[in-house]
């Protein structure tokens, strides 16, 4: 092989070595860009508190349970999410007392007393009215016996969770929260539950804090007239079920279970 033949398989070579690093480098870039863009991808989800603080006629007062709240907060703001609060009122949601009291309390809980933060958006909430579903990927209903008697009835909230169930966006609804669904429909005007797999706050538990004659209505009761396909454990149990896009909790045990649920549907 002649000198000049040499030197000329060499660079040719070289020039093959380089095209094949850089084609490497150009892939391993890619793969960096959307590993990149999947870590700042944000969770945006809209947490609907009801503003409703009145227990019937006992004189006592109710609103959303804590628990419920902070739990499904946390669990989901630890892992990056973006989260929105409203009410239909707007301005400050109301804590049940009853959940704020010492023998509720959970290390959830416990971070909510002490996270000024967070007691500034509970206290300074959004209008429901003013939220756009499109605007979100999900949207979580926390419970407390509030919701019986306001956001079961309110048709702005009724509205939002057609739109986000039209849009198959994951809704999450915990213990008296499915009273949200009570008017809610598919498309084709049936019961959104109709046929579904859910849960919620049983008749048991409702007898076993005395309120059975003093709600509106039993959760439990409601889904299964609307043609929910209504299951549950054993009283103050966790226990969680998601059917599609639809997930539902039985009880302040539970909120940890929907919100990782809800946290796995947004993968």
């Amino acid at each position: 092989m002649t000198l000049l033949k040499k030197v000329a398989f060499v660079l040719t070579i070289i020039a093959v070595s380089s095209c094949k690093e850089t084609k490497k480098t150009a892939s391993e870039n890619v793969l960096e860009a959307q590993t990149t863009l999947k870590k700042e991808k944000t969770m945006n989800i809209l947490f609907v508190l009801t503003s409703h603080d009145k227990l019937g006629d006992t004189g006592k007062k109710t609103g959303f349970w804590v628990e419920e709240f902070a739990n499904p907060y946390y669990t989901l703001l630890d892992q990056g999410a973006h989260i929105t609060i409203a009410t239909p009122k707007g301005g400050a949601a109301p804590i049940d007392p009853s959940s704020d009291a010492p023998d509720a309390a959970t290390e959830a809980t416990k971070r909510f007393d002490n996270d000024p933060e967070a007691k500034a958006h509970i206290a300074n909430t959004k209008v429901l009215a003013d939220m756009n579903p499109d605007d979100f990927d999900a949207v979580f209903y926390p419970g407390g016996h509030g919701p019986l008697w306001d956001l079961a009835n309110d048709a702005t909230s009724i509205a939002l969770i057609e739109k986000f169930n039209s849009q198959e966006k994951p809704i999450a609804f915990v213990c008296h929260a499915p009273a949200a669904l009570k008017g809610v429909k598919n498309a084709d005007g049936t019961p959104l539950v109709k046929g579904k797999k859910v849960t919620g706050f049983t008749n048991t538990e409702e007898a076993a804090v005395g309120l059975t004659d003093v709600v509106p209505f039993l959760v439990e009761d409601m889904l299964a007239e609307k043609g929910g396909i209504y299951s549950k454990k054993a009283d103050w149990a966790g226990y969680a079920i998601q059917d599609g896009h639809l997930i539902t909790g039985q009880n302040p045990a539970s909120s940890e279970l929907v919100a990782e649920k809800l946290l796995e549907s947004l993968k």
